[in-house]
């Protein structure tokens, strides 16, 4: 319950901000062109807070916290006095409406430079791209890669930390090959081409850098146990915090990832166990629950390790100062909207499967989350989702501003506006279309609980 609420009150604080920076768009720029503005309201229905300013708008937060509005004055849906026909929306060029429309848009980009520079100037934990171990027959191993290396580059895009290797992947999906340039421990680079005909993974589950066999070095789990979930099943076969798995079915246990190929390999079969505690060895009898995923069925203990922390060696501190703060800021924003304009369309393309679709119970979740780990983590996740926020609303629905932009730039061409009935038309297959897209995030969501 208190995780529920941890996530929906990050979430909460998330969208607030990142819907008063979209809207706050559309009113600076509506007043710089002189347009009467109303209203300026974060959130949706009933009223909690408002506010008349000295300007005439008034300023509310509203109950339902899912987005925000602009109200302006405007001779399509009001009675427009005739000593107010110049502030109203309708009666300004198009290309005064076109720049009001496209400010909420870019204003969540720019918010995207800013939590990013700021993000940079407090600096990020980081490791270093270094291969710990590589799984046999894998893309990276039919690659060349070895343990050791040091990844430098993936695709011709230079690479510091993991994170930097992961958001280059991801852009290689649908791709056959990638290239990787690597350094190895005697300083030595090298370019390898990796294949990726066979290179599939759920991004729920695994990461690209897994999925193309890479073994980071990182925290290592070991085999002390840390936590044994309640009612679990390595609760009920007897398992304790710090307890020290030795082997399984007579196997000396080497690491933990050979335990957790045991224990998925294994649903509902009993698996003998013997553990160190305080040190003696008790023998306890583990049969893994049955665990459901989208493709078969695994064995499920409910039970995580404790890990040792990263080498010194690999760790660093990712920060700059102001000015090529806010460079990396501006780039690392151009990357990830490129990055999710390419992902739109794989998954237009069918590249890319409609399951990967997050609605709100995603994004709440990967708000909690990131708030837990920190305050640049949460700068990161904000920066990512506006990033998104700026593009959806560029998409050309009807509904959205990018359908505006859509029916204005037509009516700049043609030199008269798109007739009502056909925006009419548009707004409504928008909406529909808009809701069927956020049903069906909502549905990937609920099947990812």
């Amino acid at each position: 319950m208190i995780e529920i609420l941890w996530n929906l009150g990050a979430f909460i604080i998330a969208l607030g901000i990142l819907v008063a920076v979209h809207e706050y768009g559309h009113f600076w720029v509506a007043r710089r062109n002189g347009v009467r503005v109303e209203r300026f309201s974060i959130g949706f229905g009933k009223p909690i807070w408002r506010k008349t300013g000295r300007d005439g708008t008034e300023y509310v937060v509203a109950m339902i916290p899912l987005g925000g509005y602009v109200k302006m004055l405007d001779g399509r849906v009001d009675e427009v006095p005739p000593e107010l026909a110049d502030q109203a929306f309708n009666n300004k060029s198009v290309w005064a409406r076109m720049a009001i429309v496209v400010a909420g848009p870019m204003a969540n980009f720019l918010f995207a430079v800013f939590a990013f520079w700021l993000m940079f100037m407090i600096g990020v934990p980081s490791v270093k791209p270094v291969v710990r171990d590589v799984i046999a027959e894998s893309p990276a191993a039919l690659g060349g890669v070895t343990p050791g290396m040091e990844i430098t580059a993936v695709n011709g895009n230079q690479v510091l930390t993991w994170e930097e290797v992961n958001f280059s992947l991801i852009g290689r999906i649908g791709a056959d090959q990638t290239t990787i340039k690597v350094q190895d421990n005697n300083g030595r680079e090298q370019q390898l081409t990796l294949p990726l005909e066979r290179w599939r993974f759920d991004p729920d589950s695994e990461s690209p850098i897994t999925a193309l066999g890479l073994v980071p070095e990182g925290p290592v789990p070991t085999l002390t146990l840390e936590q044994v979930l309640a009612g679990g099943a390595g609760e009920q076969s007897g398992l304790q915090p710090g307890d020290t798995l030795y082997s399984a079915n007579g196997e000396i246990l080497r690491d933990w990832s050979q335990f957790v190929a045991l224990v998925q390999s294994s649903p509902g079969e009993p698996v003998e166990l013997v553990v160190r505690r305080a040190g003696q060895s008790l023998d306890l009898m583990l049969t893994p629950a049955l665990l459901e995923t989208d493709d078969k069925a695994i064995g499920y203990v409910g039970v995580a390790p404790s890990v040792t922390p990263v080498d010194e060696r690999y760790r660093f501190e990712l920060a700059y100062g102001p000015v090529r703060a806010l460079w990396e800021g501006a780039e690392r924003t151009w990357e990830l909207t490129v990055l999710t304009f390419s992902m739109i369309g794989k998954l237009l393309t069918g590249i890319v499967s409609v399951d990967n679709l997050s609605g709100p119970i995603s994004i709440a979740k990967g708000a909690g989350a990131s708030a837990d780990f920190g305050l640049v983590y949460f700068l990161s996740f904000m920066a990512l989702v506006s990033v998104n926020l700026g593009i959806i609303n560029l998409l050309p629905l009807p509904v959205l501003d990018g359908g505006h932009l859509l029916f204005y730039a037509v009516e700049a061409i043609t030199g008269r506006p798109v007739p009502e009935k056909i925006q009419e038309l548009g707004f409504r297959i928008g909406a529909a279309l808009l809701i069927l897209l956020m049903g069906l995030a909502l549905f990937n969501d609920i099947g990812r609980l």
